[in-house]
């Protein structure tokens, strides 16, 4: 016969062991937002109809909710303000990003109110970003002062990180929207660059692009935090179909200081079938007479244990033999470095073609890969090289670079052209002659001409390409840059199609 001092030992460290095991469940189940109400007390909205959600009596929101207000209070606002600091015009622009965080804050309410869509998920929610749509159009539309057209295309580059609502893993949210920094800071660069050291109203305009990249920077945190596998629903929330366009999930609006620690169903069971009703019971048999949550449990016996083989049913019935697992699918993780062939950089007498392969800065002698042509005939092949910079010397028919991704390409004279094809974030300097560069599915290109014969003679034809941008020095010795025109306007025009620049490059 056991111990009783020691049978009651036990039974007290089991019941702290259940004890905590029920606080903790409690506490996941606040910060999902699906505990039940206390008996009796049905889920009410502020306004006092039955609703999806529950606001606190100090009129706290969802925590989902409540971290979206406490990010636009923390950096959207200063935002604002700082485009409001830079004249009357920028203070509307900073008027409508306000509206395009305000139609984000509709669809992360919608997905604290409803159920995820048994439909794609990205589908249904498109229609819900017309808000965000109507007020990102009235930004691309405004006719600002030409100083400001790099603060308009920053601002633009910097709206594709609403399409988060939108994206399922991978990547994930919250690295979506991180990686649209780089884009907005290649504009917004420029701007440091050109009002750095001019006083007040230098730092003005330095002041607009760090709090544009710090509310970039602070949504990936809060999606990092609240969304990372994509908009974040509620399980036991109201039929999606339901949503109206333009319309929140029917909660409390406005910023909160406290986010509203409960939050559920209306139609959910205080008690009974749900893990909520059962916790709430045992938490408060614990808290009225001060006992164990795990006293008067009925005890499980070995037959009633599902996962023994001795396991029986009540009805006699057979068990149902699970399906065999699956293998996972194991997926690519996402911002792995890919592994490159290997390094090749020799002469090939078919073709007259060097070929330069697989090239990075630990395969070449300190990162650059040197190549010496012989015969104007020849010409130069670059596929896949990486991190590294490759400089030609002497004359040579023509250069193609495939594949490539921040590679620097230094070369004298090409007869004929340099292609630039399937390549990302390059930079290609021609110190003498090229009559012509063709940039076909290439994102982030810099063309420098230095020969005072190539800023005459050469031609730039660009297809499927963005970022680009084109560098010479001019007659008075000062180097000079400006974008090469990605967008177009057309009309019709004498039953014909005519073409210009849009205004965004005048």
């Amino acid at each position: 016969m056991q111990d009783p001092t020691k049978m009651g030992h036990r039974n007290g460290q089991l019941g702290k062991d259940i004890d905590s095991v029920i606080d903790r469940l409690c506490y996941v189940e606040r910060q999902l937002g699906i505990i039940t109400p206390p008996t009796g007390s049905p889920a009410t909205s502020a306004a006092g109809a039955p609703a999806a959600l529950v606001v606190d009596e100090d009129g706290g929101v969802h925590p989902r909710l409540a971290a979206y207000d406490e990010h636009v209070a923390r950096t959207l606002v200063p935002f604002a303000d700082a485009c409001a600091a830079l004249g009357p015009e920028m203070e509307k622009i900073g008027s409508s990003v306000k509206d395009v965080w305000a139609g984000m804050r509709l669809v992360v309410e919608l997905g604290t109110a409803y159920k995820k869509p048994s439909g794609p998920a990205p589908a249904a929610v498109q229609s819900h970003l017309k808000p965000c749509q109507d007020a990102m159009s009235s930004i691309q539309k405004a006719r600002l002062d030409r100083k400001f057209d790099w603060h308009i295309k920053a601002i633009m580059e910097m709206l594709a990180c609403v399409s988060w609502v939108v994206v399922t893993p991978p990547p994930s949210p919250a690295i979506f929207v991180k990686d649209t920094v780089e884009a907005s800071d290649f504009w917004a660069n420029k701007i440091r660059k050109e009002y750095k050291g001019k006083g007040n109203e230098g730092e003005g305009h330095v002041r607009f692009c760090d709090a544009m990249k710090a509310l970039v920077l602070d949504l990936s945190a809060y999606l990092k935090e609240h969304h990372l596998s994509g908009l974040a629903w509620n399980p036991r929330g109201k039929d999606f179909a339901e949503a109206k366009v333009g319309e929140g999930g029917g909660v409390a609006s406005g910023n909160a200081k406290k986010a509203g620690p409960v939050v559920t169903s209306a139609s959910a069971p205080s008690t009974g079938g749900s893990a909520g009703g059962v916790f709430a019971e045992l938490m408060k048999k614990k808290t009225e007479d001060g006992s164990s949550a795990a006293t008067g449990l009925k005890k499980v016996t070995r037959e009633q244990q599902t996962w023994r083989k001795e396991y029986k049913k009540d009805d006699g019935a057979a068990p149902v033999k699970p399906d065999a697992p699956t293998k996972p699918v194991t997926a690519t993780k996402f911002g792995a470095k890919k592994t490159l062939g290997t390094p090749k950089c020799e002469y090939q007498e078919r073709g007259c073609k060097w070929i330069i392969e697989n090239q990075t800065k630990e395969t070449c002698e300190g990162g650059v890969c040197k190549v010496t042509v012989t015969d104007a005939k020849q010409q130069v092949y670059i596929y896949n090289c990486e991190n590294a910079t490759v400089q030609i010397t002497g004359k040579l028919k023509s250069i193609i670079l495939d594949s490539c991704v921040k590679l620097g390409v230094i070369f004298d004279t090409a007869i004929s052209a340099c292609e630039i094809v399937n390549c990302k974030s390059v930079q290609v300097q021609a110190t003498n002659v090229c009559p012509s560069f063709a940039i076909d599915k290439t994102d982030g290109i810099v063309v420098h001409l230095t020969g005072n014969e190539a800023i005459s003679q050469t031609v730039f034809v660009t297809s499927k390409s963005s970022e680009m941008n084109v560098s010479w020095v001019d007659d008075d010795g000062e180097v000079k840059e400006s974008p090469i025109p990605e967008q177009f306007m057309h009309r019709l025009v004498n039953g014909s199609v005519t073409s210009q620049v849009s205004d965004l490059y005048h």
